[in-house]
């Protein structure tokens, strides 16, 4: 039999309690129980490119700087800094105060270990990285770098709150391999992680750290100012689907939802739950293709799939049709921020004519292959991005297997650098805050240094990024960010689908949530 969304909400509103875990449902008045998006795959948020695995590290992790709603960066872990020697070096100065969850004094030799674990991964870290001749801790307060040229960009750096955001970890922890998840988490942020409390697939728990030391000045704003917790307890339930949280909501079994589904927030405004849009940047959400194997190695082949491209149906299959949920055609930086353009957008204007695709595809040298292309089903804006890209590919005249799993079976999948026929796969949909797509230093995607999946390799994207990094002013970063977004339209290193704005969803009464992604200082009860 299948159950509506609305058939389980109208049930909600009648039922004593859903069937919860009995620990949930004994909380105390300071514990927030909140619905992440998806389950908590990997707990190292230095390992994985995944939004809640970020959301989890500023739980538990804290950064040198803060970045607030507009972008802008102030300290955070640290009083200050100073700059000297023609502003090639800056000697950060980490305040008075601040222990790790065991206890343990943070020293700036575990700042030193975090940055060079985080700039492995990390595209603006590595940039970051290229321009620092030395990178030390002098005493146990000072973090200092040594530039070979001067990087202005250095707070931006540290303090960015997008995918991966730099994480401050004990020494022990930030020296293992960045390219291996580690297993323990020992941060200095406002909660520490009760992993003797996780449910794999079902629940993680938070508890308050009570010797975090907040910062004295400034206002709380997303990472930025002090954090100030007043909840004893935050507990993370991973839900079935999306209706059933919205449902856990009426119920007063749940206390917010990280993202809930369009169709549903009539119902929910009635029912006295507050919905809000908490980043207007949204959702930006992409096509990644394999840059090593057949089809899509072929750079004619990705231009020839352009045609297919339509994405104000990715975002009506996500958000509905009411325009002001959804954004499209976008290129490949975040609509409404100062590095996008309109160059290249008219590909993805007018009507969609898969017979000259096909034609265009044939012509490009496609032959058949299988296109692999993985959907995380359970998730709720990537299954339907999902259905609509096999939908694409098969009018195109690909031949498509698709390969619907767990999201982070998905994570796993795409790490794969083997032919399909070992396992390996041709394409994913994917969604990203517009943070991740803000500028060349940040969107991961556009590197061209061939280490995120996806694999995409390009000498002359790398040039342009180097000359992003060292532009004078904002007009000339504009100017080669044009250039960019040219030159992505060449070579494709993925296809932009569209942008999304998404609600979230908490009960009235909740105070205090701030802009930005969902942080939980600064919240207080009802």
């Amino acid at each position: 039999m299948i159950v509506s969304r609305r058939s389980l909400l109208k049930a909600a509103a009648v039922a004593p309690a859903l069937s919860l875990p009995g620990i949930v449902r004994a909380q105390s008045q300071t514990t927030l129980r909140f619905i992440p998006v998806i389950d908590l795959t990997f707990i190292d948020p230095i390992y994985s490119t995944a939004q809640v695995s970020r959301n989890h590290g500023f739980m538990v992790y804290d950064t040198l700087y803060g970045m607030n709603s507009a972008l802008e960066v102030s300290p955070q872990m640290v009083s200050g800094h100073v700059v000297s020697n023609d502003d090639k070096q800056w000697d950060l100065t980490l305040r008075d105060g601040l222990l790790w969850h065991d206890g343990e004094r943070v020293l700036a030799r575990d700042c030193v270990a975090s940055i060079r674990r985080w700039a492995a991964r990390d595209g603006f870290g590595a940039e970051m990285m290229a321009a620092t001749d030395e990178l030390s801790a002098p005493d146990d307060r000072i973090i200092r770098f040594r530039l070979s040229r001067p990087f202005p960009l250095l707070p931006a750096a540290l303090g960015k709150a997008a995918i991966q955001a730099p994480f401050m970890m004990p020494e022990r922890l930030a020296s293992q391999d960045p390219f291996k998840p580690l297993t323990e988490v020992v941060g200095s942020g406002p909660f520490r992680f009760m992993a003797d409390e996780r449910v794999q697939g079902a629940r993680n728990v938070y508890a308050r750290f009570d010797r975090y030391q907040p910062r004295q000045d400034g206002k709380p704003d997303w990472t930025a100012g002090p954090k100030i917790v007043h909840y004893d307890r935050v507990v993370w339930t991973t839900m079935p689907d999306a209706a059933t949280g919205v449902a856990a909501l009426q119920t007063r079994e749940q206390d917010w939802q990280e993202t809930t589904p369009h169709d549903l927030l009539p119902v929910l405004k009635r029912t006295g739950v507050t919905t809000r849009i908490l980043d207007p940047r949204g959702y930006t959400c992409m096509l990644r293709v394999n840059h090593l194997q057949p089809p899509f190695d072929n750079p004619a082949i990705r231009r020839a799939l352009l045609g297919a491209i339509d994405q104000s149906a990715f975002m009506t299959a996500v958000a509905g049709e009411d325009p002001v949920y959804q954004t499209a055609p976008i290129g490949f930086f975040a609509p409404g921020t100062p590095m996008a353009s309109d160059v290249g957008l008219n590909v993805f204007r007018g009507p969609r004519d898969m017979a000259k695709v096909k034609a265009d595809l044939k012509a490009a040298g496609y032959n058949g292959e299988k296109v692999v292309l993985l959907v995380p089903t359970n998730s709720l804006a990537q299954k339907p991005l999902g259905d609509i890209a096999a939908d694409m590919l098969q009018q195109a005249g690909m031949n498509v297997e698709y390969a619907g799993l767990d999201f982070g079976l998905v994570l796993q999948r795409q790490l794969k650098k083997e032919p399909v026929a070992q396992g390996g796969w041709s394409a994913g949909v994917g969604n990203w805050q517009g943070i991740d797509w803000l500028n060349p230093a940040g969107n991961s995607n556009l590197r061209g240094d061939s280490k995120v999946a996806g694999w995409y390799k390009s000498e002359k994207m790398g040039a342009l990024r180097s000359q992003w990094l060292a532009a004078a002013n904002l007009a000339e970063q504009q100017r080669i960010c044009r250039d960019i977004q040219a030159l992505s339209f060449e070579e494709i290193p993925y296809f932009p689908i569209g942008q999304y704005k998404q609600p979230t969803a908490y009960r009235s009464g909740i105070t205090g949530i701030l802009d930005g992604t969902a942080v939980f200082w600064n919240v207080k009860p009802a």
